[in-house]
């Protein structure tokens, strides 16, 4: 008959300790928050795999039975988006690259050059904030259409372009809409990122005799990485998944360059009713490139969160 050693007694006994009422308390806890926020996830997953007779006999958490299992959804569903994801991408990252870009350079003038006038240049920037879209949705049709028809006069530049289609032309006045209009948000964070990096790297740049725009180049860009990646996701999310000026300045969701925002809306929906199957592998389907810069910046995300980037 074995007996137990004195270390052995005070591991269980610290083990019973460590797992006491409370700490099984949290545990539950932390699990029940984990179910509750996978539930619509897990939910719409097995919606999008079950034919509609599948998905009005069980209940929306079940997963399917090989009679209702089906990857007809995802098919039509993709079908129906291939060439809204290549519109969406051809409008939304060169609108993120432009607009982050372009609230760096912003935020470094503002911040770390000393010049006069710049705190009403930054009140500036903070007005564009907190411009709601709904003010400017008419005369930023007006101008698109009437004023300076854009899109009109690059299409035939268009035709002559590889890849791309002449109707492709109709989604510059967006992309350059989201870039203005995504600037002073992008100043915004990158400033307070500025503000926290010490000014004795700017100071001996300048003694070396370092250009300003030097100094943005070799020193601060490089060490703005993390905070890039933190605004990136940010800015490609909001651009990728806008409905409103997409709406606007695109004539319609039939639309050859219709992006992603447009067309979901009607896509499982028939004067029969709602095919929720069809609608959830949309729904998934267009999440994707969200995910995936999700995943390619997580990196740069977490470090910029931990800098106070967020």
């Amino acid at each position: 008959m074995s007996q137990s050693t004195p270390d052995t007694n005070y591991d269980v006994a610290s083990l019973v300790e460590e797992f006491n009422l409370a700490r099984i308390g949290q545990y539950v806890l932390v699990i029940i928050f984990i179910a509750f926020f996978l539930a619509p996830l897990e939910t719409g997953i097995m919606t999008a795999l079950k034919t509609n007779e599948a998905v009005a006999r069980t209940i929306p958490l079940a997963p399917p039975t090989s009679e209702g299992f089906t990857w007809d959804n995802l098919q039509f569903a993709f079908d129906r988006l291939s060439d809204a994801f290549f519109n969406s991408l051809f409008m939304a990252i060169p609108a993120t690259i432009g607009s982050v870009l372009f609230g760096s350079m912003a935020a470094y003038g503002l911040t770390m050059v000393r010049w006069r006038g710049q705190m009403a240049f930054l009140v500036l920037f903070l007005i564009g904030i907190f411009l709601p879209y709904q003010a400017v949705l008419v005369p930023l049709a007006r101008f698109w259409n009437n004023i300076f028809p854009l899109a009109t006069m690059l299409e035939p530049t268009f035709e002559a372009l590889p890849i791309v289609q002449d109707f492709h032309s109709n989604l510059v006045p967006l992309l350059i809409t989201h870039i203005a209009y995504g600037i002073p948000i992008c100043t915004i964070l990158f400033r307070s990122y500025y503000q926290s990096l010490p000014s004795s790297l700017v100071e001996a740049a300048k003694i070396d005799g370092a250009s300003i725009s030097k100094i943005y180049r070799r020193i601060v860009l490089p060490i703005s990485k993390p905070m890039f990646g933190v605004v990136f996701i940010y800015q490609f999310t909001q651009i990728y998944n806008e409905f409103l000026f997409a709406f606007t300045l695109i004539t319609g969701a039939d639309t050859p360059e219709a992006v992603v925002t447009l067309i979901l809306p009607a896509v499982g929906a028939s004067t029969s009713g709602i095919d929720f199957g069809v609608r959830m592998s949309a729904a998934f389907l267009a999440a994707i490139p969200t995910l995936i810069i999700y995943v390619a910046f997580a990196e740069q995300f977490a470090k910029g969160l931990r800098t106070g980037g967020g």
